[in-house]
């Protein structure tokens, strides 16, 4: 706005454009260089902004990954981000990084926040309605801790600064993602070997195709 002391009128449509009912919401389960991780399996909902970041970088992605973020509920670019993460316990995304602030809070189950990595890794556990903030250019992640409910789905809301935020994966993050991308590529078999394994057996000329294997005729009993 050009005065924010100017009050508007706002009719109820326009208002009507800015609710987002919760069973309504779209979520995606893809579209980050973690998505394919069965420990990193979860789904991402993106409330409110979102706008996707301009980077060419694989490691680069708006933090709801590039599916959720084509598809806000409420597509508006005022500041701040709203979206939600649900997740079965032990599942969270690899370390990453944002450029602004991103704020956390555990709507239902127990969530573990951690910060840095290796060595001076720390982590702290939230309950419901339970806020942790993180400032800009921390490695951070989260994973459902809940117990006694290994097939329960539990919900987090986060909060992320900016109109076009950006999350980075620690090269650590990446390397794991690298890792499980070879290890699930189908082998390739050389055309050489599939070649020979098509190759039809030879016809003799006016008669039946051979076997390559010459057979020899069997022995009778006693002989």
């Amino acid at each position: 706005m050009a005065d924010w002391r100017r009050i508007r009128t706002l009719s109820k449509g326009e208002m009507m454009k800015r609710v987002a009912r919760f069973r309504k919401l779209k979520g995606s389960d893809g579209g980050l260089p973690d998505s394919p991780l069965p420990e990193c399996k979860r789904t991402l909902y993106a409330v409110i902004g979102f706008q996707p970041p301009m980077s060419d970088s694989a490691a680069v992605t708006s933090p709801v990954g590039q599916d959720a973020s084509a598809m806000p509920a409420i597509a508006i670019a005022e500041g701040f981000n709203l979206g939600y993460c649900k997740a079965k316990p032990g599942k969270g995304p690899l370390m990453h990084n944002h450029d602004t602030n991103e704020t956390f809070i555990a709507m239902t189950g127990r969530w573990r926040c951690e910060w840095n990595e290796g060595d001076a890794k720390q982590h702290v556990d939230l309950g419901p309605y339970d806020v942790i903030s993180f400032p800009v250019g921390v490695a951070r992640r989260f994973m459902n801790v809940t117990r006694g409910e290994p097939e329960r789905e539990h919900l987090l809301m986060f909060i992320i600064g900016g109109n076009q935020p950006q999350a980075e994966f620690t090269p650590a993050a990446m390397r794991r993602c690298e890792e499980f991308s070879r290890a699930s590529a189908p082998r390739k078999t050389s055309r050489a070997a599939a070649s020979r394994r098509r190759r039809p057996a030879k016809a003799a000329r006016g008669g039946p195709a051979r076997s390559a294997r010459r057979h020899r005729p069997a022995r009778r009993a006693g002989r």
